[in-house]
């Protein structure tokens, strides 16, 4: 017996039927916003992937679409999204952030996605994906700091693939093992119920404290970010030339 959705608007189950014919366009749909339009940060991305690869598994399947595409065309979405973020940042520029000192968008977010990319380098691309609030910010951080265009977009196409195929495949093959199959497709609300809790605590913790730094930065007056601090990844990527 399948229980009704607590929390509906976010309900694997609902989302694919609603979606009919097109689930797999609008799963798709999904984790491009998520990933590229700097929006979806508080939606448990990770667990969409595994249950979309869940719900493609079996004879009662939801996405009656072979595995290999719904995992591929999630990569592509994932993989576009990258890049729309890296172009929004690219043709922006710094002025994405500047004088944004409201939580999320603020500078010191900036500073904090510039750090994650001195730390890890060229992987940082591939990591980020796995960071809640840096996978939806490292692709624009990148565009704003003009990072080498070319090796940026392969970076994003192995974390892409890794990351989105990976876990959607990971998800369909929870369906050789029956018990959690079954578990999760009867307790799929309570399944969300809790990733949503365990992403939004460290999420609004996060957003309290940049709000709290921004409104001092406010009184204090705004400081512009320095050019070393608005490109990002000096000694791990080269400038895109034509920046």
């Amino acid at each position: 017996m399948v229980h009704s959705a607590l929390i509906p608007w976010l309900d694997p189950h609902a989302l694919i039927e609603g979606f009919g014919a097109y689930a797999l366009i609008g799963v798709a749909v999904i984790v491009f916003a998520e990933t590229g339009l700097l929006v979806g940060f508080l939606l448990p991305g990770d667990t969409l992937l595994l249950i979309t690869g869940l719900l493609s598994f079996g004879p009662n399947r939801l996405i009656d679409i072979d595995i290999w595409w719904v995992a591929g065309a999630i990569a592509l979405a994932a993989f576009l999204g990258g890049e729309s973020g890296y172009l929004i940042g690219h043709k922006a520029g710094p002025r994405v952030f500047e004088r944004k000192e409201t939580g999320l968008f603020s500078m010191e977010n900036v500073r904090r996605t510039n750090h994650f990319f001195e730390r890890f380098g060229g992987f940082a691309v591939i990591a980020a994906r796995f960071v809640p609030i840096v996978r939806t910010f490292a692709p624009v951080a990148a565009g704003v700091g003009h990072m080498n265009y070319r090796k940026y977009t392969l970076y994003n196409l192995i974390g892409a693939v890794i990351w989105a195929a990976g876990l959607t495949v990971g998800g369909y093959l929870l369906g050789y093992i029956p018990p959690v199959a079954r578990f999760v497709s009867s307790y799929i609300d309570v399944i969300l119920l809790a990733a949503v809790v365990i992403t939004l605590i460290p999420t609004i913790f996060h957003y309290i404290q940049s709000t709290m730094k921004a409104r001092k930065a406010n009184e204090n007056g705004v400081v512009p970010l320095t050019d070393d601090e608005v490109v990002l990844g000096r000694g791990a990527f080269d400038q895109d030339p034509e920046s």
